[in-house]
């Protein structure tokens, strides 16, 4: 979801999508998920195109800076606006400066001063933390145990006594949590569940702070997640569910074969093959190189085709960092290849599973349809069309009709 995001086909580009928001395709989907997120209040849509309206094509620093610099002063006027008092306006704007400074972390990937994205993230999670902390509902921070680093997250309560019914939402590989809230959090949360965010392995302070890498055996995290929330009185452990966004269609997939304690879950979309977004647009010859082994070999060829300090190369970089593989992209492209479902995990999930499925799906393309195939027992497939907004990765400029249509299947699933 960031500035490599491919374009989309031609026919989606039609009414309503017609134009679009920005001439460089990453650019538009950008803009197009922080529109999106203004339903929820995670974003102005004027401030928004005021901003990313200027920028030409390719201008990556240029992009870094409109977002930076958006962010940057509305967390200024939110901090203002809670120095005079004013606290519900400091808190719509401290997560709407969570948002935008979230777009530039991504945008700062792409940049080669490494040093940039870790100072913007953290100005991110300032503006995200102080939103947390005057949003005017409960909120408990919980340190989730894993390995030699926990996991940070944040547990918002409903009003009334509990125990609650309680939505985990399980971010992607590179969405900021302040997006993962104004995606399903707050209308969940409007609807009486609880709600936990959290940083997993390679996501966010885990990757940026402490270089925690992904790890495929997702299990691994949500079952610690699930001892930490059902240790507590105010959640209720028989109406537990789990919501995964872009990657983590994949991952809760996969901790689904093992961690059964969820009463539901939902994926937006269903990914089965994480790899196949890094090798659609492969070589054959370059493939074949890396099937070959000779990792060095490969690394070397994709380095002749990218300027060391290019957008490219960085963005590479960011891709890469995650799968805590070091400099080798070879690396990378292996490692990626083991965050896929087989047919054979896929038939030990047992939870009932409500999988997106949008027009014009970039990243995935058919996965959805594939996963719900591969769970047919369990599983139901929501179709989202162009026809209605819903196109594209996640459904950028339908996140009403998402919340809309996951919420009551929840409701109906888990009452």
């Amino acid at each position: 979801m960031t500035t490599d995001a491919p374009t989309p086909p031609r026919d989606l580009l039609s009414s309503p999508f017609a134009g679009g928001f920005a001439t460089d395709p990453g650019f538009d989907f950008d803009v197009r998920l922080a529109i999106g997120h203004s339903v929820h209040g995670g974003g102005d849509p004027g401030e928004i195109l005021a901003a990313a309206g200027p920028v030409g094509a390719g201008d990556t620093a240029g992009w870094f800076s409109a977002w930076r610099d958006l962010g940057e002063r509305v967390l200024d006027e939110a901090d203002d606006a809670a120095a005079t008092g004013h606290h519900a306006t400091a808190a719509a704007r401290h997560l709407r400066a969570a948002n935008y400074l979230g777009f530039a972390v991504s945008a700062a990937a792409a940049l080669p001063d490494g040093d940039t994205l870790l100072t913007t993230f953290r100005t991110h999670r300032r503006a995200w933390d102080a939103f947390v902390d005057g949003c005017g509902h409960p909120v408990a921070r919980i340190t989730v145990p894993h390995g030699g680093q926990p996991l940070p997250g944040a547990l918002f309560l409903p009003v009334g006594a509990g125990p609650h019914r309680t939505l985990v939402l399980n971010n992607g590989s590179d969405e900021a949590i302040s997006r993962l809230w104004t995606d399903l959090g707050r209308p969940a949360l409007a609807r009486g569940w609880a709600v936990f965010v959290f940083d997993g392995p390679g996501q966010q302070s885990q990757l940026f702070e402490h270089g925690v890498p992904f790890r495929p055996d997702w299990e691994a995290v949500l079952a610690p997640v699930v001892d930490a929330l059902v240790a507590r009185d105010d959640v209720d452990e028989a109406r537990l569910a789990v919501w995964g966004v872009s990657q983590a269609g994949y991952w809760v997939p996969r901790a689904l074969t093992v961690e059964q304690r969820f009463a539901a879950a939902v994926v937006d979309p269903g990914v089965v093959d994480v790899s196949t977004s890094w090798f659609a647009h492969l070589p054959r010859e370059l493939v074949d190189l890396l099937d070959g082994g000779d990792p060095d070999a490969f690394d070397e060829y994709l380095r002749q085709g990218l300027t060391p300090d290019s957008p490219e190369a960085a963005m590479m970089r960011f891709r890469a960092r995650p799968y805590g593989v070091g400099e080798s992209f070879g690396a990378a492209f292996r490692a990626v290849r083991a965050y896929r479902l087989s047919q054979e995990q896929a038939a030990d999930i047992r939870t009932p599973l409500l999988i997106t499925d949008p027009d014009g799906e970039q990243f995935w393309p058919g996965q959805s349809a594939a996963l719900a195939a591969m769970t047919p027992e369990v599983s139901a497939l929501e179709r989202f069309t162009a026809a209605e907004g819903g196109a594209m990765h996640c459904e950028p400029l339908a996140r009403l009709r998402v919340a809309e249509t996951v919420l009551d299947w929840l409701d109906d699933t888990v009452g």
